[in-house]
């Protein structure tokens, strides 16, 4: 076998066996994942040169292009260098340059097989889609998908041209604008891959395909279905899909992010065209996307993600993490002991009630068939994983725990005493976290004896759809305690945020004013559904009064309540809200509050104007969306403001990524501080 590297670092090589199967080997040692930076595809360009003149001399008679890392195939492309393409033109370019280094993938006068273990994103996956056969180890980590369309942009090195040709373009469409991953089962299915194998004999069975393939012994023939030829080979076929496929785009985003657009009027323009011209309108519409102000912002949220996934908590090294508890089986804890169970975490459940424990069970075994129902896995693995859940009456066995998360009411004397109860019960070295939303976590650190082996451990509602974590650090809280926990919601696969202790942390206090301000502006004179259309146009994924309903009309009250205590008259309760409590309206869990929830979608509740009585004037008066957009979200940066000045959070950074993962802000603004700095003093 001969070799060949192309630079020091050995980011691809060549290696050819003996009976002429030629193998390019991605393997960056300076990174975790392949990542297709600019020199690595020059590496490569070179590397197929060789490949080229070794097929010409009959050397080579087939090329497999496979990972040298466990578990990775290839990443796709170098986010760092969009932020040098200035103009359209430099964006066309880079794409067509990448284009056609995959056309001599494409082109080979040998047969190519992609052998793909492990995360195939992006680029690594329109390298895939221009060989002439794909096989995937069926790991849990094989991912492939085109997740382009996250970052701004549309898949530029061919994939929006190849993937709607290789399996059509409804299953095309279902990846490429939702930048959703398929598994190798799915990838299967679809016809995105060829073969599906244990990670095993990949690698042999990617040489056995290519012998095969060379003696013409493997054929690769797709069949559609008809409904499937229906949508892609006729005319009205296509036109009802693409239709149907805008009409949902616009109604997920109202038109706010251009590149789902883009991707459709591309796939339809590009039809039946020569594969040349076809990848000529890809390349013009990703040189326009990756320009605009939505292209930036959403890539610049995509490295605070990526910093949030490699960052840890003040280079201290945390606690190992096996057994774990969690104190409050309602719907909280169970998704929190579900979610444990997960990653492999054996944890018990407890509560003082067993009718208690039986609704937490039952709350973790829905998630697990919403899994099983979605193809995520299988019933045996779910079994398996219900099987690390443990529910329990009393606090035998918590001395052997490493974590414990309380999540039982939200009451300052309720949680004292429980925290008591479960410190007495664990070892020396058991981390005790608190999942309270709003309470003072250095008041609960005051009854226990143990203070620094306490934090906060803020999870979102619902637990296995919210991605934030806050980890509230308490005023005697040590950094051993903080950076386990941090660990811990990151093996969770969630973003952790440290925030400091304080009235709702970061996230509720710098919604607070949000809402607050709603209710004014229902006080002002505008109506329901000025106010929550407005910041549903602004991006936001539901208005503020929604979101009232949704979180409970009397938890809002409770929690206005305590803020206006904690900051002033800045957070005074509006009119509205006030003459609400007498109402007795609960919002959606009572079935009615600003909005009536008797229907699968929810219509204003116009008997409200009439319950706010005196607290709106008769005539309602205009108020434009500008202004109500201007005073709700401008409220939020003041607040965020304030925060950074309290040092609630290290930087801005933190409240952008907090804001976007806990309350849904609009990525595509880059989050609320980035949006501040847009709009300048």
């Amino acid at each position: 076998m001969t070799q060949s590297e192309t630079d020091s670092q050995a980011a691809v090589t060549l290696e050819v066996s003996g009976d002429g199967v030629a193998w390019i080997v991605f393997d960056n040692h300076e990174s975790r994942p392949n990542i297709l930076t600019r020199a690595t595809m020059e590496g490569l360009s070179r590397l197929l040169d060789e490949v080229v003149t070794g097929a010409s001399a009959g050397r080579i008679r087939a090329l497999v292009i496979r990972s040298g890392k466990d578990g990775s195939f290839i990443a796709g492309a170098d986010i760092n260098e969009f932020g040098g393409v200035t103009t359209a033109a430099e964006g066309a370019a880079g794409a067509r340059a990448g284009q056609q280094l995959y056309l001599r993938i494409d082109r080979m006068p040998i047969p190519v097989i992609a052998a793909i273990d492990g995360i195939c994103l992006g680029g690594g996956t329109e390298m895939a889609l221009a060989c002439d056969y794909r096989i995937a180890s069926d790991r849990p980590e094989t991912k492939i998908g085109l997740p382009e369309v996250r970052l701004g942009i549309l898949p530029g090195f061919g994939g929006t041209t190849r993937l709607p040709r290789l399996i059509g373009n409804k299953a095309a469409l279902d990846l490429i604008l939702t930048g959703s991953n398929a598994d190798a089962r799915k990838a299967l299915k679809v016809g995105l891959i060829d073969e599906r194998v244990h990670p095993a004999v990949l690698y042999d069975r990617a040489h056995a395909a290519a012998i095969e393939l060379v003696a013409g012994k493997l054929q690769n023939v797709k069949s559609k279905p008809l409904l499937n030829r229906f949508l892609d080979d006729t005319g009205p076929g296509r036109k009802v899909l693409l239709s149907q496929a805008k009409k949902k785009v616009v109604k997920e985003t109202r038109g706010k992010y251009p590149a789902p657009l883009a991707i459709l009027d591309v796939i339809d323009e590009s039809h039946g065209r020569p594969i040349e011209e076809a990848l000529d309108i890809e390349a013009g519409a990703l040189g326009r996307l990756i320009v605009t102000p939505e292209s930036r912002n959403l890539v610049h949220v995509f490295q605070l993600m990526e910093a949030a996934k490699k960052a840890g908590a003040h280079g201290v090294k945390p606690h190992e993490v096996q057994r774990a508890a969690v104190v409050g089986a309602g719907v909280m804890g169970g998704g929190i002991a579900q979610l444990f169970a997960t990653r492999g975490i054996v944890v018990r459940m407890k509560d003082i009630r067993a009718d208690a424990l039986s609704n937490g069970l039952r709350h973790a075994q829905e998630l697990f068939d919403k899994q099983i129902k979605r193809r995520k896995m299988t019933k045996r693995e779910a079994h398996q994983q219900m099987d690390r859940i443990a529910p329990v009456l009393d606090y035998n066995g918590f001395r052997l725990v490493d974590v414990v998360v309380e999540a039982v009411i939200e009451r300052m004397d309720v949680k004292k005493q429980v925290l008591r109860e479960v410190e007495s019960a664990c070892g020396d070295h058991t981390i005790i976290a608190t999942n309270t939303s709003s309470l003072s976590v250095s008041e609960m650190q005051s009854v226990l004896s143990r203070p620094a082996n306490f934090c906060g451990m803020h999870f979102f509602n619902p637990v296995h759809k919210m991605p934030l974590v806050e980890v509230v650090r308490g005023e005697q809280s040590s950094d051993e305690s903080v950076a386990t926990i941090f660990a811990l919601a990151k093996r969770l696969d969630k973003i952790p945020v440290i925030v400091k202790d304080g009235p709702g942390f970061l996230v509720n206090r710098v919604l607070a004013p949000y809402l607050n301000e709603a209710g004014w502006l229902l006080s002002d004179g505008a109506s329901i559904e000025e106010i929550d259309g407005a910041l549903l146009d602004f991006g936001m994924p539901m208005g503020p009064l929604r979101l009232l309903d949704e979180v409970g009309l009397d938890v809002a009250r409770h929690a206005g309540t305590s803020m206006a205590e904690a900051f002033g008259q800045r957070l005074t309760a509006p009119p509205t809200i006030l003459s609400l409590e007498a109402s007795k309206l609960l919002g959606r869990k009572g079935g009615k509050g600003f909005y009536s929830y008797a229907d699968d979608e929810p219509e204003v509740n116009q008997d409200i104007y009439q319950m706010l009585g005196a607290s709106v004037p008769q005539q309602r008066r205009t108020i434009s969306r500008s202004d109500i957009e201007t005073r709700a979200v401008f409220a939020m940066i003041n607040e965020a403001a304030r925060v950074l000045e309290d040092g609630i959070v290290a930087g801005p950074g933190d409240i952008d990524i907090a804001m976007i993962t806990g309350t849904g802000f609009p990525p595509f603004r880059g989050g609320l501080l980035r949006y501040a700095d847009s709009i300048g003093m």
